[in-house]
C-alpha cells in the first residue's frame, strides 16, 4: 500500500519512511528526490484534484506543485511534517492556478461565457466554483491560519484529529480555526436558489 493511496490512514512506517525520504532529499541526495517525487505525486493529484474539478486544470496544478517540491525541497528544513509541507505546496499550486485561470478568462471576451452561465460561481474554465475560491483567497489575505484546515476538512475531507496531527496543532485549534473561517465564508459564498 502506498501512502498517497490512503490519505486518512496512512501506514506509521510508510509515513516515517517517507519523511526520512524527503529530509535526505531535502539535504541534496538527488537520487532519493526521484523516489520521493515518484510516491508523492499520487497523493498531489488527488489534493488538487479535489480543489480544481476540470482533470486539465488539476493536472497543471499537479505539475506546478511537483515543480516546486523538485526544486524547493531544500526549504523544507524538517520543522514540520513532510506531508504538512506537501499539503501547503499542493493546495497552493491549485489555488495559484485556479487565479491564473481566472485572469485569463479575465482578459478573453464576455462573449467566451455562455449566456446561462455565471461566471462568477462556475467556472466554465476550472471547472470548479469560483465563489469558492475567491473565498479562500479572501481569507488567505486577512486570516492566512484559517485557509488550510478549512481546505483540508472541507474540500479534503480529512477528519479533525487528522488535521490536528497533520498541522501539529491542538484539536481544539482546528476546531476553532475551521468554525471561524466557515463564518468568515459563509457571506462570500453565492446561493443558488
Amino acid at each position: 500500500m502506498n501512502i498517497a493511496d490512503n490519505v486518512g490512514q496512512p501506514d506509521p512506517a510508510e509515513a516515517a519512511e517517507l519523511e526520512d525520504l524527503a529530509r535526505r532529499a531535502a539535504a541534496g541526495e538527488p537520487v532519493v528526490l526521484d523516489d520521493l517525487l515518484a510516491r508523492i505525486l499520487p497523493q498531489v493529484r488527488r489534493i488538487c484534484g479535489r480543489m480544481l474539478i476540470n482533470p486539465d486544470d488539476a493536472e497543471e496544478a499537479t505539475q506546478d506543485a511537483m515543480l516546486l517540491v523538485a526544486t524547493r525541497i531544500e526549504s523544507f528544513g524538517g520543522r514540520s511534517r513532510f506531508s504538512t509541507w506537501l499539503y501547503a505546496v499542493a493546495a497552493n499550486s491549485a489555488r495559484s492556478t485556479y487565479r491564473k485561470l481566472k485572469r485569463r478568462a479575465t482578459e478573453r471576451s464576455v462573449e467566451a461565457f455562455p449566456t446561462y452561465a455565471d461566471p462568477r460561481t462556475t467556472s466554465v474554465i476550472a471547472g470548479s466554483r469560483l465563489d469558492l475560491l475567491d473565498a479562500l483567497e479572501t481569507l488567505g489575505e486577512s486570516r492566512p491560519e484559517l485557509v488550510e484546515p478549512l481546505v483540508l476538512r472541507d474540500i479534503q475531507h480529512l477528519d479533525y484529529r487528522e488535521i490536528a496531527d497533520l498541522l501539529d496543532v491542538p484539536l481544539g485549534t482546528v476546531k476553532s480555526r475551521i468554525h471561524t473561517a466557515r463564518q468568515t465564508v459563509r457571506p462570500l459564498l453565492r446561493v443558488h436558489g
